[in-house]
């Protein structure tokens, strides 16, 4: 059959997905594969939440589309309501887009508005090597990731770039993991004092960082500090949640390990679940309070912002997420799920670090242990993992250029909330199966 879909690649053809059920797809040939990475850590809930599907129906037969220049909707407000109770410290309002792409760029056109409302023309933008926040121009300049970023280099806002907070590549010998998240840290204000502070907006990065570099947590008290330099020097503290928030960390906001709250914060993915398009950019009540005494007018916008039947997903994916203490069950198989990849794979010769929190879990590759030295990117290790698991029914993500855009290699698991114990052992066996076939 001749596609005239214009897909992510030229070469080849795709599986036809033909339903979901549970953590499973099931394609028209009825082969079953199981979602260990939700996605891109999507599907929280699996693919046949009834809930879920529920609300969208009940939503469609009452009103499916009113553009947010004329009204509000029920579900909108509902559902700003219940992030905002369970928000961070501070936050105070929510703007709905449609994805997390969305989310960061509104972040960060919310950011330079505030300050010239404020009356401060400040434009400079900080983030990390080795991030993503997305394929928009403004979200891509933001990310960290060369090989992302490389074709459409002339097109980005110019965005500096510091450490990441990276411990398996980046402490070093004799150093405590404490001294080292402070030493990355303070890069951010060596940047802020080159660039000089006046100009320097925000810096935005992700709790626990996602697909570029595969479930990388912050070293305690990391991002303590961070919070501390942007607060000395009066710039916002962007943190994109959009793949490591909404519980799949083990709580509803992943920063909330972290002790801190930020003045900015985007979600989307695990939001909707899979089941709608949503993402949202959430802010203080300080920066909200002063758009609504200068101009009035926030100079953003999309079509489909607060779309009724995505929200009314959404709010029902929240519930879910909170009604059946789903977030104690991500912190339990997360735990058991680490211990059963740590059984399997803890001495592979070419597993380096197996690490994340929650059910957001990485492993990193290596061709040798002891000087954690990466395979030749010419090998296509993760682009193997991946056919090689998905033939043995299993969905993950593997990722290439882990270290520097270009080397490394790492495989992510973000498996749906909803996950048994003998599905753990389903994952760990096809990954075993794939990893055999690699290496």
């Amino acid at each position: 059959m001749t596609s005239h879909i214009f897909g992510r690649s030229t070469a080849g053809s795709l599986p036809v997905a033909a339903r979901g059920d549970g953590c499973y797809i099931v394609d028209t040939n009825g082969k079953r594969y199981f979602d260990g990475s939700g996605g891109a850590a999507v599907s929280c809930l699996g693919h046949s939440d009834p809930d879920v599907t529920a609300a969208i129906k009940q939503q469609v037969d009452r009103i499916a589309f009113a553009h947010t220049g004329f009204f509000t909707s029920e579900p909108a407000e509902d559902l700003a309501d219940l992030l905002v109770q369970h928000a961070p410290e501070g936050i105070d309002r929510v703007y709905l887009v449609s994805g997390g792409s969305e989310a960061v760029e509104a972040a960060i056109k919310l950011a330079r508005q505030y300050f010239l409302e404020i009356g401060q023309n400040r434009y400079r933008v900080i983030a990390r090597r080795q991030s993503y926040h997305g394929n928009t121009l403004g979200a891509l300049a933001a990310g960290g990731n060369e090989w992302r970023r490389r074709q459409f280099a002339p097109m980005l806002v110019e965005t500096s770039h510091i450490s990441p907070c990276y411990e398996y590549r980046g402490r070093e010998d004799g150093e405590s993991a404490f001294d080292y998240g402070q030493r990355v840290a303070n890069e951010l204000e060596a940047e802020i004092e080159r660039l000089g502070p006046e100009s320097v907006l925000a810096f935005i990065a992700e709790p626990v960082v996602g697909a570029t570099a595969g479930a990388v947590p912050p070293v305690e008290g990391y991002f303590k500090r961070i919070r501390e330099i942007c607060d000395r020097y009066g710039i916002l503290l962007i943190l994109d949640e959009v793949m490591c928030g909404m519980g799949r960390t083990g709580t509803l906001f992943a920063c909330e390990q972290e002790g801190i709250a930020p003045d900015i914060v985007t979600i989307a993915k695990g939001l909707g679940a899979g089941y709608q398009p949503i993402g949202a950019m959430l802010c203080t009540a300080k920066i909200y309070d002063a758009i609504a005494a200068g101009s009035g007018f926030f100079q953003h916008g999309h079509t489909y912002m607060g779309h009724p039947v995505a929200t009314s997903a959404s709010r029902a994916v929240i519930k879910a997420i909170l009604g059946r203490d789903l977030l104690s069950k991500v912190r339990d198989q997360g735990t058991r799920l680490t211990s059963e990849l740590h059984n399997a794979f803890g001495q592979h010769p070419n597993v380096g670090d197996i690490r994340g929190r929650g059910l957001f879990l990485g492993l990193e590759f290596v061709e040798d242990r002891e000087t954690k030295a990466p395979f030749d990117p010419k090998r296509g290790i993760a682009k193997a993992l991946k056919k090689h698991a998905f033939e043995a029914g299993l969905i993950c993500y593997p990722m290439s250029g882990t270290i520097d855009g270009a080397k490394g290699d790492h495989v992510l698991l973000a498996p749906p909330f909803i996950i048994e114990d003998a599905q753990i052992d389903e994952v760990v066996g096809k990954l075993d199966t794939a990893i055999r076939a690699v290496f």
